[in-house]
């Protein structure tokens, strides 16, 4: 199942407009938070699809019986770009587990590049909900990856998984490599083209240098084009 939440006029595309845009782009505080922002609205979503139990919350006045969650979900994302997300998913599940999990495009010198996975730091997630999260979702590659990362720490019970952009390549390649019923794809807004270096387009451009500057192999890549 694909929940597109910029297809209803909200709030919630104000803030994609404003990730987006080139001039408000060159304030990374502002990218950050609206990252973080986007991550909350996401998770309040998101919320709407999980367990609940009720239970009896005394007041001064009394006992009032109020639904809450019954489990809290594992919160994973792809380093490092995913981290703004992340904190804002963070901020609403803020008594969920966490998992970090490195992997990043690793460039040839013929300017090809391929997903290189490092390492993954979390809990068990067997039998729990999981939120997977990373802001661009382009070939697929990279969420792919992390999901099978998950597998390492148990079989979730289920998996939420979070990208503000997406291709419609990116989306039709996670269709096609995973045949599991367990998991539902949340995505901001889905764009149709991608460049011959797999970048999104319109897109963003590179969420990871913009929220936290540019690292050597992105001004590598540049050059090279």
């Amino acid at each position: 199942m694909i929940h597109i939440l910029g297809e209803n006029n909200s709030l919630f595309n104000q803030f994609i407009a404003e990730i987006r845009d080139e001039v408000v782009q060159k304030d990374s505080l502002r990218f950050r938070r609206n990252l973080e922002r986007v991550g909350e609205i996401f998770a309040y979503e998101i919320s709407k699809q999980l367990e609940f139990k009720t239970e009896d919350v005394t007041t001064p006045l009394g006992v009032a019986k109020v639904p809450t969650l019954a489990q809290q979900p594992v919160l994973a994302t792809i380093l490092r770009a995913g981290l703004p997300l992340h904190q804002g998913l963070l901020n609403y599940f803020d008594q969920g587990e966490n998992c970090f999990i490195s992997a990043y495009r690793k460039y040839d010198e013929g300017g090809e590049f391929h997903i290189e996975f490092e390492y993954i730091s979390s809990p068990s997630v067997e039998d729990k909900i999981v939120i997977l999260s990373d802001p661009m979702l382009a070939t697929g590659a990279s969420m792919e990856i992390g999901y099978r990362a998950l597998l390492e720490k148990g079989t979730p019970k289920h998996v939420h998984m979070v990208s503000v952009i997406a291709s419609q390549e990116g989306v039709d390649y996670l269709r096609k490599h995973m045949p599991e019923n367990n998991y539902t794809l949340w995505i901001g807004a889905i764009d149709q083209e991608m460049t011959p270096k797999s970048y999104i387009v319109p897109g963003l451009g590179d969420a990871g240098d913009l929220a936290y500057g540019v690292k050597m192999d992105s001004k590598k890549k540049t050059h090279n084009r």
